[in-house]
């Protein structure tokens, strides 16, 4: 059960409107690593859970706080839009250029929106649940967990640094130190998870069905070898189980495709000395 109060968990305030940023603004809502993804995503994963019951209730902890953080977002951006059109209009007008692209607005926060924010990302695609990652598998879910704060993170800092105005960028830097904490927070679950069951997820698995020879190979499919290089291509896995080896010309292993011709009622193209028959 949630229930809402009417406090924002903090500050979402602009020192003053800005049609055009409310665009940009629109990725950190509703894009593929936007505040909605990742409240949906901690949701279900919580609901979901099958594990201890400190994962579901931490799970549950940051998805509802993501829910504020929607809410804070979507509030910036209604007033951000304060005056729109009217006003962008009007500057506009001063610049044909601009007025061509209706001074960089999104049209829909004006006919669609009624002047408030969209389940959108910044070109106006609509939020998508497909974004979502919820496998049951919490080692594999909080690796992913870890990616959206990332992401998250990197694309709240762009936008803090596209805009000069004080309350926006006040209300940016609790978002970015909430993501701070966030990638802490699952650096911290995945390295609990990853001593009770190893690094490779699923740890269920029983190697010895894997093609264990290619195990720890790294394969240079690329031309030049500086890929050698790194830890990954020689030395001990992370795991410590094994050493990686670096294979400079892998080889093909596997066979020359050749397939069946298509039976008659499919019209494929006919295969070499049979040709289809005349029509009468």
């Amino acid at each position: 059960m949630f229930y809402h109060i009417k406090e924002l968990q903090y500050n979402a305030r602009p020192d003053r409107p800005d049609p055009v940023y409310a665009k940009k603004l629109q990725e950190i809502l509703g894009g593929q690593y936007g505040e909605m993804s990742v409240m949906i995503q901690y949701l279900f994963q919580g609901w979901n859970c099958r594990g201890e019951k400190k994962y579901r209730d931490m799970l549950l902890d940051i998805g509802t706080e993501e829910i504020a953080h929607v809410e804070m977002l979507a509030t910036m951006i209604a007033q951000l839009l304060d005056g729109a059109p009217v006003e962008e209009q009007e500057a506009a007008a001063k610049d044909p250029i601009i007025l061509a692209a209706m001074g960089g607005m999104n049209p829909q926060h004006a006919i669609v929106g009624g002047l408030g924010a969209r389940p959108d990302d910044s070109q106006g695609y609509p939020w998508n649940a497909r974004y979502t990652i919820a496998s049951g598998n919490m080692l594999a879910d909080f690796r992913a967990n870890l990616n959206a704060e990332t992401q998250g993170r990197l694309q709240a800092v762009r936008l803090y640094e596209m805009t000069d105005d004080p309350g926006v960028r006040d209300m940016l830097s609790f978002l970015i130190a909430r993501d701070h904490m966030h990638q802490l927070q699952w650096i911290a679950a995945i390295s609990e998870l990853e001593e009770k069951e190893g690094l490779v997820v699923p740890s269920t698995f029983n190697q010895q069905y894997e093609k264990q020879e290619v195990s720890h190979s790294f394969m240079n499919f690329s031309k030049g070898t500086e890929s050698a290089e790194g830890k990954w291509a020689s030395g001990a896995t992370p795991d410590g189980k094994a050493q990686f080896e670096y294979i400079e010309n892998p080889e093909a292993m596997g066979q020359i495709p050749e397939l069946a011709p298509a039976p008659t009622h499919m019209h494929g193209t006919p295969p070499p000395g049979k040709l289809p028959p005349k029509n009468l």
